[in-house]
């Protein structure tokens, strides 16, 4: 298979994605989502692993993403946005090292939705990853804020 093909792009952003995460994991301001960040990860090499086998040959259940893992980033979401100020404006990317990290995976979560969305329409991926892929970028968004928020950093909101 050429390193051009769709399904190697596919897998290839999400391996980019797990080792961002491996990074936010690694700093003491998030030790406590450590448990958070480190399910996250093992989702996403499971999300890597369906992508990367071949379409014609089912993968194992145990090897894919857990059903219950949109749920798990979607309850993470609402307990960080329970303590955060509604947006008003668009928000900028910056401030802190380890914001700027957690933006740049937020990023890189959607590059890797827009590819799997474009591997799943020529050859079919397991369902569960889109809708994963798709929530985790908004988790990323909101640990960004979280960190602002913990590390008194302040957002640069965007003005026209």
């Amino acid at each position: 298979m050429s390193k051009s093909h769709i399904r190697v792009e596919a897998y290839g952003t999400v391996d980019e994605l797990i080792a961002w995460t491996g990074l936010l994991i690694g700093f003491p301001e998030n030790l406590k989502r450590k448990k958070t960040l480190t399910y996250i990860r093992d989702q996403l090499m499971r999300c890597a692993v369906a992508m990367a086998a071949d379409s014609r040959k089912p993968v194992k259940g145990d090897i894919l993403p857990e059903p219950e893992c949109v749920r798990f980033v979607e309850d993470e979401i609402d307990a960080m946005e329970s303590v955060l100020k509604p947006l008003k404006s668009f928000v900028m990317p910056g401030g802190n090292m380890l914001v700027s990290w957690s933006n740049i995976a937020r990023c890189v979560c959607r590059r890797a939705e827009r590819r799997a969305v474009q591997l799943n329409e020529t050859e079919k991926i397991p369902e569960i990853i889109i809708p994963f892929l798709n929530r985790l970028s908004d988790y990323f968004f909101v640990l960004t804020r979280i960190l602002c928020l913990e590390l008194d950093v302040e957002e640069v909101k965007w003005s026209v």
